[in-house]
């Protein structure tokens, strides 16, 4: 996607053939950073500390760490080490995890003067690949979009609420619950976002309302608890979401607040479709709400919120009384029987072990 009128991608390999670039997203809609990583330490801190967020992207975040550590010690004592460093930073992404995982098995089958390169080799195909995934969710979520339009009024926008940021800051380009919005706009068909701000940390209102600016999508930002009422009066025809993990049988984690916006869409009748990379999918587990480990962030999250000053500077704020203790779980679990469909780049399928199965046979 484009940064006044740049393309840019969320990371990228240095001149070096071994530093990484970043947005760092902290800064955002105020500031454009970008921020080197150079050390095993920088990739774990970046991630645990939210610089990069996003499942697919803290995927392929780590999987560029792994390749980092590689250049200083190719052992396979160093890969633990750094499998071990990098996953304990988010608990609830499962697509940190399959990243380590492909990363640690390529490398482990290869000799040690070898790793460094193959490491940055396999990195790079793991960008690349979110990126062609990312797509393909925007085709099969366009159909979707499509044939919204299609039962409209010549000239009136489907609109489309989503919740927290799933669009291309989450990933390496196009985003998963953007990519089908992104391609609508695109192509010519009118659309119109209702973006949740997302509480606490406020990653629509500082990420995806951004993004939406930046392509000049039509939106409006409404705060988390709208969008019942937005569906009750009928202007809400779809909600896309994106998942930080989703079982076997199609329960989806995803950021905390998705689970009352897909109670609220199945009591109006509102189709509730969640984009969902492959990668993202946890086949090793059934049951979303006993299984997934969901993630209890610091308190701070919610006590403070960063925001610019009349005076144009960037400062945190407290909401709250000082001795007020805060709770703050950063995700929660939709059942798969509140899940319209599951917008995958092989198609758009039920939110089932066979819906699933039938699209991934070689998994199932």
């Amino acid at each position: 996607m484009k940064v006044q009128g740049r393309h840019y991608t969320t990371i990228w390999v240095n001149e070096d053939g071994r530093s990484v670039d970043i947005i760092d997203q902290r800064w955002l809609p105020h500031e454009f950073r970008i921020v080197t990583l150079a050390s095993l330490e920088d990739f774990a801190t970046a991630i645990r500390d939210m610089w990069v967020r996003g499942a697919p992207l803290i995927g392929v975040t780590a999987a560029y760490g792994m390749a980092w550590q590689m250049t200083a010690d190719p052992s396979d004592a160093a890969l633990d080490e750094a499998w071990e460093r990098l996953h304990e930073t988010r608990p609830t992404a499962i697509n940190l995890r399959w990243a380590l995982d492909a990363m640690r098995g390529h490398l482990k089958a290869l000799p040690e003067a070898d790793r460094a390169e193959a490491a940055y080799a396999r990195a790079r195909e793991i960008a690349a690949e979110d990126i062609e995934i990312n797509r393909a969710i925007g085709r099969n979520g366009l159909a979707l979009i499509r044939e919204a339009a299609a039962r409209k009024k010549p000239g009136e926008p489907v609109n489309i609420l989503t919740h927290c940021n799933a669009g291309w800051l989450a990933t390496v380009d196009y985003g998963t619950a953007t990519a089908p919005i992104y391609l609508a706009a695109e192509e010519g068909v009118p659309v119109h976002v209702y973006v949740d701000e997302t509480r606490p940390r406020n990653q629509g209102a500082q990420l995806t309302a951004w993004e939406l600016v930046g392509h000049g999508v039509p939106h409006t930002l409404i705060v988390d608890n709208a969008g019942g009422h937005l569906m009750q009066r009928g202007n809400i025809d779809m909600v896309i979401v994106g998942t930080d993990r989703t079982t076997a049988n199609g329960d989806v984690c995803n950021k905390i607040g998705t689970y009352l916006k897909a109670l609220a869409a199945a009591d109006n009748g509102v189709p509730f479709y969640v984009a969902l990379p492959s990668p993202t999918i946890d086949w090793t587990v059934s049951d979303g709400i006993r299984e997934i480990p969901i993630e209890e962030r610091a308190g701070d999250e919610v006590s403070l919120v960063w925001g610019r000053t009349a005076d144009g500077a960037v400062t945190q704020v407290r909401t709250s009384p000082e001795g007020t203790p805060a709770g703050n779980p950063a995700f929660d679990v939709t059942p798969a029987r509140l899940v319209t469909g599951l917008i995958t780049e092989r198609g758009v399928v039920a939110a089932s072990r066979e819906g699933l199965s039938g699209l991934y046979p070689e998994r199932s």
